[in-house]
């Protein structure tokens, strides 16, 4: 023990469980995270100060809490704006589980039947089903080829930001009391703003285009390219993004009406209001 150390450090919390990411070293910038060589990250359950973090609406909102916990319970990662969004989900279902355990109660209500009933859900499947798109994979099109890399949480915390502004002051347009023609001048801006925030995530998601030969890796050269490119090739590179992204999304939950027995799926999602409440 070194002079100045805490005598009780040997009772501060340890980790619960090891992950395994499922992102590529290319993934993380320089300097943002510590892989072990095994490849197991060591998580900690939450502190009373991370608890705290998650009931503030704001720091939620903009990303801060989430970072904060993430870097708090895991803390190989020394960046958690740049966790890739393959591992995101994976990264806080192991942190509710180092916190409260493995089991966790679903709310569901029936489509047939119409039948409430709470779902005993264990997170260690929801980590095992997890699965990443196959970012390795290039798409050539004619003479261009384009390489891909998944978002990290910066990206997609920026983006999700302008589309919930850009959403609310749709709703605000349709009960506002103006004219036909500023409602129509307000929907093509908020719509030209919504396009520019999805032409951004896409050239965010692209790492490399080689053009015979010439190989531009400049993400203000690809945005540049998107929006003047024809519509086919346009939406060829946002069709392969959206695919990547959805095979690296939470699997719906298989369930079976305790009443009639009907089985349906239903939508399982992080709620960061509520997924890391102890009640939730």
């Amino acid at each position: 023990m070194t002079p100045n150390s805490n005598p009780l450090q040997r009772f501060f919390r340890q980790p619960a469980i090891y992950i395994r990411l499922s992102s590529r070293p290319q993934d993380w910038p320089s300097g943002s995270i510590d892989l072990p060589t095994n490849g197991e990250l060591p998580v900690y359950p939450m502190t009373a100060m991370d608890e705290i973090a998650y009931r503030t609406p704001d720091a939620l909102f903009n990303g801060e809490a989430v970072v904060s916990v993430i870097e708090s319970c895991i803390p190989a990662i020394r960046d958690a704006w740049a966790v890739p969004s393959t591992d995101f989900d994976s990264i806080l279902v192991a942190i509710r589980i180092a916190s409260y355990g493995h089991e966790m109660d679903i709310g569901t209500k029936c489509p047939a039947c119409e039948t409430e009933a709470d779902f005993g859900l264990d997170l260690r499947t929801v980590i095992d089903n997890l699965q990443s798109g196959d970012y390795t994979q290039a798409l050539t099109v004619g003479d261009l080829t384009f390489y891909f890399r998944p978002l990290n949480y910066r990206q997609m915390t920026a983006s999700s930001q302008v589309q919930f502004e850009q959403q609310k002051t749709l709703q605000m347009l349709e009960q506002a009391d103006v004219t036909e023609e500023v409602k129509v001048e307000r929907l093509n801006t908020t719509m030209q703003r919504l396009l520019e925030v999805t032409v951004r995530a896409l050239a965010e998601s692209i790492t490399e285009i080689r053009a015979q030969g010439t190989i531009v890796n400049d993400p203000d050269h690809f945005e540049d390219f998107l929006k003047n490119c024809d519509r086919g090739l346009f939406n060829t590179v946002r069709d392969r993004v959206i695919k990547l992204r959805e095979q690296s999304e939470l699997r719906p939950l298989k369930m079976t009406c305790p009443s009639c027995q009907h089985k349906y799926e239903q939508a399982f999602t992080l709620d960061m209001s509520r997924f890391f409440a102890r009640d939730s």
